[in-house]
């Protein structure tokens, strides 16, 4: 299966299957699932993103991938963890299982599409300098998170509480791209799949 762009973008660097085997996590059954979403419809640009992060003396992985492929994106997110004994229905066994889930969500129904770009040393920006970081904010539910911080009044004495503000950020899917953890390639691809939805999204808009 190849890549291919018809809109004018830049058609992604790797294809859907090197960009999963990039990632290196459960490739096999991360692409056929991927590729079982996707019924048929040639992928043309994607995100693969591998997020790490330790829970006492436990590590956990999670590969969430975001595929745009003609009319829909599709999106899967897969983590593992340890079967135990307790689990299995009693059968005394223990290993490690997969769950991975996936969503088809067509173009049309995005409502918030939010890129935001860390830039290095901006007193010296270039257009063809690659970014520190990019996050891709997307959104196609109406669902939110609210954030909070304390109010000041920028008095640093004043003891008085002055209440929280809040500010709602769109999000069904949040994704953090950084060149020093996945690369330079990984965040221009991210760049160039946002350019790509934004099209798409213009394209398919009701």
């Amino acid at each position: 299966m190849t890549s291919s762009a018809d809109d004018g973008s830049t058609p992604s660097t790797f294809t859907l299957r090197r960009a999963i085997e990039r990632g290196g996590f459960y490739p096999d059954l991360v692409h056929h699932t991927v590729t079982e979403a996707l019924d048929g419809r040639e992928p043309t640009h994607q995100i693969v993103h591998v997020d790490t992060h330790f829970d006492m003396e436990e590590v956990h992985r999670h590969i969430t991938v975001v595929v745009l492929a003609e009319e829909v994106i599709v999106v899967a997110h897969l983590d593992d963890h340890d079967l135990e004994a307790d689990e299995d229905g009693g059968a005394g066994e223990t290993g490690t299982v997969a769950r991975i889930s996936t969503e088809v969500v067509p173009v049309s129904r995005v409502q918030s599409l939010i890129l935001s770009e860390v830039h290095r040393s901006p007193e010296e920006f270039h257009p063809d300098r690659g970014l520190a970081e990019v996050t891709l904010n997307l959104n196609w539910t109406g669902g939110a998170r609210f954030e909070t911080a304390p109010v000041h009044c920028g008095d640093p004495d004043c003891m008085a509480d002055h209440g929280d503000s809040g500010t709602f950020v769109p999000e069904d899917i949040m994704l953090r791209i950084a060149a020093t953890a996945e690369g330079d390639t990984a965040v221009e691809e991210a760049r160039e799949f946002v350019r790509a939805l934004r099209r798409a999204c213009i394209r398919h808009a009701r």
